[in-house]
């Protein structure tokens, strides 16, 4: 193997070593491979849909939107990254500048993110329902009280 082989090969297997996807210090991004698809409900007049990306780039990528009578009455960007740091939940009402929330826990398909510095929600809650329906719940301290809401949506086909 000359010199120049021999460096690439130092400097990949370097590069790997830091990559977020094989930080042992915690969960991967693939363990939330089960939020991942189409996913929609009726809650009231308002139509909802979520859409998750699989894991892949050290990322998830998804959209929300609420419609009522045929339009659009909100929507939400959202990115979950992994980084050495942990894997973090960002969320953008209405394209607004993104929130972030780290990963708190995450087992048996269920997942916490936590911004306790957020002023409403302080904690966004994913999990996967015995009946296959992705849950998703919000709550936390709002006006001085504890407040929280809850959807459930259905896969959708692909």
């Amino acid at each position: 193997m000359n010199t120049a082989c021999f460096v690439t090969a130092m400097l990949s297997l370097a590069l790997l070593s830091f990559s977020p996807q094989n930080n042992n210090t915690g969960p991967s991004l693939s363990e939330l491979e089960w939020m991942a698809g189409g996913w929609a409900g009726t809650d009231d007049a308002v139509e909802m849909e979520e859409l998750w990306q699989s894991p892949k780039g050290n990322t998830m990528l998804g959209v929300h939107r609420d419609v009522v009578k045929g339009r659009t009455v909100s929507f939400e960007f959202l990115r979950i990254e992994a980084t050495p740091d942990g894997i973090t939940y960002w969320g953008s009402p209405e394209g607004k500048t993104p929130t972030p929330f780290r990963l708190k826990e995450l087992k048996n398909k269920r997942a916490v993110f936590e911004n306790p510095e957020h002023d409403f929600p302080q904690r966004i809650i994913y999990w996967l329902g015995d009946d296959g329906a992705l849950h998703a719940k919000i709550e936390g301290s709002e006006n001085g009280k504890n407040s929280s809401m809850e959807w459930a949506w259905k896969r959708v086909a692909k």
